[in-house]
């Protein structure tokens, strides 16, 4: 893997927070690209791009560091050092929405319609995001015979690399640029408001399920009945998100006019 992908003089560049980065210009890219079709300027939806982003990772930082807080014991100013990877990306939906949620209701827009913007983006800079994991080696999967299987080095530990293992951060890339493309087709109006968020959680939902298994007892542990916390929270967000879903479409078929 190549956590550092080069030096300015002593600053090490990294290859997370490059890909971070990169992931984050091509979700704000996308938003604006399709902010007009919702009535939003896209200059306007910049400024949410930028604080949803912020909330986001702060909310992500701070739910990982909650659950692995053992890590971060002996050494607690590692807490602030994000771009050396750990993350939780439910962390980033809970800050970040709730940014989406009290943006909107400033600029007096409904909360879907700005949702309905965004969420194609959120699985664009995951997708991204997920390669810088791959680099950096953090959230690998557990050893496998596979043909396409890798090694890992231990982020904690740069003299201990893992067994060949399932590269977990391409699975969940390739998904995400596969929900992205079908989230971006639903953004083609006419839909009703809220699909494509509501479609977001489901999807984001069932791969986070599966993938979490090729992850338990690497990095990834079980929290009840052989399920991890991220896999609680994704039955969760496809509960809701399906329940939402059927719920705009319905209310939407309700409203269209009859021949």
């Amino acid at each position: 893997m190549h956590p550092i992908l080069f030096h300015i003089g002593t600053l090490e560049v990294r290859s997370y927070g490059v890909m971070i980065a990169l992931g984050f210009a091509l979700a704000v890219w996308w938003a604006m690209r399709v902010a007009p079709r919702y009535g939003i300027d896209s200059e306007q939806i910049l400024d949410f791009v930028l604080l949803t982003a912020v909330a986001g990772i702060l909310g992500s930082r701070l739910v990982y560091v909650i659950l692995d807080w053992r890590s971060f014991a002996d050494q607690p100013k590692h807490v602030l050092y994000f771009w050396e990877g750990g993350l939780s990306f439910h962390g980033a939906v809970i800050g970040g929405g709730l940014a989406v949620a009290l943006l909107a209701g400033r600029k007096g827009i409904p909360f879907l319609q700005l949702a309905d913007v965004l969420a194609p983006s959120v699985a664009l800079a995951y997708a991204v995001g997920r390669i810088g994991c791959f680099l950096g080696g953090c959230c690998y999967g557990v050893p496998t015979d596979l043909p396409w299987a890798c090694s890992f080095q231990d982020p904690f530990n740069p003299h201990v690399h893992t067994p060949p293992s399932h590269p977990t951060q391409i699975y969940a890339s390739l998904s995400n640029l596969l929900i992205f493309a079908l989230l971006a087709r639903m953004q083609r109006p006419p839909h009703p408001m809220g699909q494509v968020f509501w479609a977001y959680l489901v999807l984001y939902g069932i791969y986070r399920f599966i993938v979490e298994f090729w992850r338990i007892g690497a990095t990834s542990t079980v929290l009840a009945l052989g399920l991890s916390d991220a896999q609680w929270v994704s039955i969760v967000m496809v509960v809701i998100g399906a329940i939402q879903w059927r719920r705009a479409v319905r209310l939407w078929r309700e409203r269209l006019p009859t021949a």
